[in-house]
């Protein structure tokens, strides 16, 4: 990953992306100052990159890879909680039936009820990720504002409110 400033030498984010040849998206300058490539990193760059830092054999790095995605997959269709501390948490969760409006016919849709994966990210992740550049929406090239917290209303008397846990 490439990260510039303005009107100063360009920064290289780690030894991990110096040498990226993958899909790279450029994520433009929308009045923050930052400008950055984004890449796509798939399975098998990610694997060569572990086999030559780690000194093992592709094949060797492949399997364990594999084994371990697959291991993910199957404890989360057995209904499964999968917390890997510092990194995030992995849940299987039933999103409701609803019914929706197709946008070209403008038909009424009965869309059923399905299971989806949601994951919470980690406590060193989230680190990792706010100390790093402003996020930039690659649709419109503006910086991603961080949500204010919500508030409701406090059980107390005075009626002040009180942000949301």
């Amino acid at each position: 990953m490439l990260i510039t400033r303005p009107k100063k030498q360009p920064l290289i984010a780690g030894n991990l992306y110096s040498r990226m040849t993958c899909n790279q998206q450029v994520i433009r300058d929308a009045g923050c100052g930052w400008t950055f490539e984004m890449a796509t990193i798939t399975k098998k760059e990610l694997m060569d990159r572990i086999a030559e830092r780690e000194g093992f054999k592709r094949v060797i790095v492949k399997r364990v890879v594999q084994a371990f995605l697959d291991s993910i997959v199957q404890e989360l269709s057995d209904g499964n909680r999968l917390e890997f501390r510092d990194f995030g948490v992995f849940e299987s969760r039933m999103r409701a039936s609803r019914d929706a409006q197709n946008p070209k016919t403008m038909d009424k849709v009965h869309v059923p009820s399905k299971r989806t994966v949601k994951f919470k990210v980690g406590r060193v992740m989230k680190m990792r990720l706010h100390s790093t550049p402003p996020a930039m929406d690659a649709a419109t090239g503006l910086t991603v504002e961080a949500s204010a917290p919500k508030t409701r209303k406090s059980a107390s008397k005075d009626g002040k409110t009180v942000p949301r846990r």
